[in-house]
């Protein structure tokens, strides 16, 4: 695989491509770091080391923008509008006429929908940065211990702030579609990748110097094992085979080819993890606005205070996984529409062996979906409860780099940029990373 990464980086148009992806990384990671005009760095960096924060969604967001949500930089939303504005706009397909035809027209619909999304990506940026910044005002909300980050709380350097962290993510959605254009591909996924990978180093230190070599070595070696069994799942699909029937058009002979439809085991990816926490840090949101700073707090804050807040309490936990697994079978059920193949594949006079064409395809194919889908989400529950069992156990910091959203993307992305260069490196006629 070394050698590989070797033959790619003496090939010339793919060492260009390489070296500009490493150049648009850099620039992300810079600006992660410069702060928005208005914010004390000094304070914002004293206030992170004092309070930590914990899990949730504000980990999820901080997570994806790799620590620059908690740093109040530039960048600070991170990737997170784009990705919350591709799902919105993925589920409305479903919803909206408008959308489903879009979809459909191939090349110029999906060039529509992605102009609908960018749109949506800079009303979101508008609406988070504002509630950054009403956070920011008073940070003991957002980082407990906390009480000033801002120079000033003047309503110009607010609206400097938001249109800063606004400008920000424009910038970082260009980035992403250059590296999607002269890069190696998959801009955003990158990205995202990268914020990811940044997080590790620290984390991993942090969990040495709380718990010593002795769980370290065994956090590193169960990250390994862990890392495997993502791979050995996220490659894994079941192939249903497909028999088309040759057909006369004019003098030639068409079809009598065989062909599979794949269907992964983890079909939604990451996208269910994201919904769950997104739900159930509703709940920790409404909880900060009702309480009172100077006397006793109601029964119901309190009570989620203490269970749905760190994320290691059983509650939370059994709350957690019947979302993730209630939102894969949702986000499966609207993605993949075992009536539309069925009807597309009789169509074109295609058939699955032993299965009449028509609905008992369709029937045949929900029955498949369905029960590999139980898998994948019990699948994507057990990955995600890692981090919280590990807080749990051994006390670890609330960002534990192996499992859950974090390592799904790292080696979904990382298969997936793998294949790409080894695309482009059997185009130029060389031996590809597996041999």
């Amino acid at each position: 695989m070394l050698s590989a990464f070797g033959r790619a980086f003496k090939t010339p148009d793919l060492r260009k491509k390489l070296l500009f992806t490493l150049f648009i990384i850099a620039i992300y990671r810079l600006g992660a770091h410069v702060p928005t005009p208005g914010v004390s760095y000094p304070l914002v960096q004293q206030c992170i080391q004092n309070a930590p924060t914990g899990g949730g969604f504000l980990g999820l967001a901080n997570l994806f923008s790799g620590g620059a949500l908690l740093q109040l930089s530039i960048f600070a939303l991170g990737i997170m509008p784009y990705i919350t504005a591709s799902i919105i706009v993925q589920l409305l397909t479903v919803v909206i006429p408008r959308f489903e035809t879009l979809k459909k027209e191939g090349h110029a619909g999906q060039q529509k929908m992605t102009q609908y999304t960018r749109y949506l990506t800079i009303g979101l940026a508008i609406l988070q940065s504002a509630t950054l910044v009403t956070f920011a005002q008073n940070p003991s909300s957002l980082m407990q211990g906390c009480e000033r980050v801002l120079v000033d709380d003047k309503i110009s350097t607010i609206l400097i702030m938001v249109l800063t962290m606004t400008a920000g993510t424009g910038m970082i959605m260009w980035l992403g579609e250059l590296l999607t254009d002269k890069g190696v591909g998959n801009g955003m996924s990158i990205l995202i990748f990268t914020s990811i990978v940044a997080s590790f180093p620290g984390s991993l230190w942090l969990i040495r110097q709380q718990n010593g070599w002795g769980i370290f070595l065994a956090i590193i070696a169960m990250g390994f094992l862990i890392i495997a069994l993502v791979v050995f799942v996220e490659q894994s699909q079941r192939r249903i085979p497909v028999q088309y029937a040759k057909r006369m058009v004019g003098r030639q002979m068409y079809g009598g080819t065989s062909t599979y439809i794949p269907i992964k085991v983890n079909m939604a990816n990451v996208i269910p993890v994201i919904f769950a926490a997104s739900l159930m840090a509703l709940p920790m949101m409404i909880a900060q606005f009702n309480t009172n700073p100077t006397g006793a707090s109601p029964g119901w804050v309190t009570w989620i205070n203490n269970t749905l807040v760190n994320g290691d309490h059983p509650i939370y936990m059994i709350l957690y996984t019947l979302l993730i697994l209630f939102f894969t079978f949702f986000y499966v059920s609207i993605t993949f529409n075992p009536e539309e193949v069925a009807d597309n594949m009789k169509r074109y006079g295609g058939f699955i062996p032993g299965i009449r064409a028509g609905k008992p395809t369709a029937e045949y194919l929900q029955y498949v979906l369905t029960r590999i889908t139980v898998v994948g989400a019990i699948y994507l529950a057990l990955i995600s409860l890692i981090p919280l069992i590990a807080i749990a156990v051994i006390n670890a910091n609330q960002n534990f780099p192996f499992g859950g959203t974090s390592i799904l993307i790292m080696v979904g992305v990382g298969l997936e940029t793998v294949k790409q260069i080894e695309a482009q490196l059997h185009q130029r006629h060389y031996e590809g990373f597996l041999r």
